[in-house]
């Protein structure tokens, strides 16, 4: 299967190609024809590391086209959509404004300079990034280090977390990161240090003597994993395999923390039928106190259904960073285990690429041809 896989992957890579970017669907699904940032970047990400030359020429289109449309304010759109009237419809989020955009995009261009050695691009780009970090810190609000994110502020966009969600801090410290490479500076590392601090004092229970929330912190039991988010009401304690996958791409913690996440994270793996992390665990269910907050958060149909979308639902995207992360740590068996189930489930219905599965039942849900579950495929073969 895996020459087969890696070649039905980059076929709808590049059918979902386009001048303007990546689409987040080769399928002529109105909602997915538009150039999307944060599964643009994902995928452009792949491509780096395939060095196709359409595929890269793509990506850059992409970064530009998000670019072009930033927000005077500094938002990177969540998605631009080219009209057949050449009329151009911007959404920077639905029920919320998405925060993650802006960190996915620096990501973005970094990458791309870096693997491409392209410097006039960065340079171009600078002016974009500066005004992307400096809302960014605008939306830490009280000056703590850490952004705070609004219910369907980023990915989980019909989910429950909020506040100082985990996943949005540490993307962003990514996005830091990356340019601290690029374009070093006191005032850079000054914030990384900080917001490293705070990741590592708050998330999980030590003995951090100054938690944001003292009373919540107090209460916190010791887990092996970090926490999803925490805001004025206190923890979210569900596990969130994207913020802890990007975590440990990021060496966050200590080794021995390190360790103990891995461990969780594999024997909750192993333990469900596709053999795949789930996006958030435990899924919420109709008599607990959660669920209204959940049922509620949708602007159009429900899909968050128990072990479906981001509520217990497995994502081959969010398990494609897991893979990666594995590798980072050097459990090189272990992420070959992950890529052998991703490669099974893009495989269902003559290689369907479909966006997420029912955990439980193993069903199919989402949309079908989802270029940014077939990048993964492309993206951990390269590794390899």
């Amino acid at each position: 299967m895996t020459n087969q896989s890696y070649i039905q992957a980059k076929k709808l890579l590049l059918k979902a190609s386009s001048e303007k970017g990546f689409l987040a669907s080769a399928e002529n699904i109105t909602n997915y024809q538009r150039v999307w940032a944060r599964d643009g970047v994902i995928c452009g990400l792949s491509a780096l590391l395939d060095g196709d030359e359409t595929l890269v020429r793509t990506f850059k289109n992409t970064l530009e086209t998000l670019a072009n449309y930033q927000h005077e304010l500094g938002q990177i759109p969540s998605n631009v959509y080219f009209k057949s009237t050449n009329e151009v419809a911007l959404s920077f989020g639905g029920l919320a404004g998405r925060v993650d955009t802006i960190s996915w995009f620096i990501i973005g261009v970094c990458n791309y300079c870096w693997m491409m050695k392209d410097d006039d691009f960065l340079e171009k780009l600078l002016p974009n990034i500066k005004k992307g970090f400096k809302l960014l810190e605008a939306w830490e609000f009280n000056t703590n280090d850490l952004l705070y994110v609004p219910r369907s502020g980023n990915w989980a966009d019909e989910y429950i977390t909020e506040g100082h969600t985990f996943y949005d801090q540490v993307l962003r410290l990514w996005a830091l990161r990356c340019v601290q490479k690029l374009k070093p500076s006191e005032e850079f590392e000054t914030k990384i240090d900080r917001i490293t601090e705070k990741l590592n004092g708050n998330y999980r229970k030590t003995n951090y003597q100054t938690p944001f929330h003292p009373k919540a912190y107090n209460r916190l039991d010791d887990t092996s994993y970090w926490m999803a988010s925490v805001n004025p009401s206190g923890y979210q304690t569900m596990f969130d395999a994207f913020g802890n996958s990007i975590a440990q791409l990021l060496q966050l913690g200590d080794s021995s923390f390190q360790k103990r996440l891995i461990n969780y994270s594999e024997k909750l793996r192993e333990n469900l039928p596709l053999n795949l992390l789930p996006a958030f665990w435990e899924p919420i269910l109709e008599n607990d106190d959660n669920w209204k907050l959940l049922v509620n958060n949708c602007k159009y149909e429900f899909r968050n259904f128990p072990y479906e979308f981001h509520n217990g639902g497995t994502w081959q995207m969010v398990n494609g960073f897991y893979g990666m992360s594995l590798v980072s740590q050097n459990y090189l068996e272990n992420s070959k285990n992950v890529l052998k189930a991703i490669q099974e489930l893009n495989a269902k219905e003559n290689y369907g690429f479909y966006e997420n599965f029912n955990t439980k039942t193993q069903k199919a849900i989402g949309v079908s041809a989802m270029y940014v579950e077939c990048c993964w495929r492309t993206i951990i073969r390269t590794i390899y």
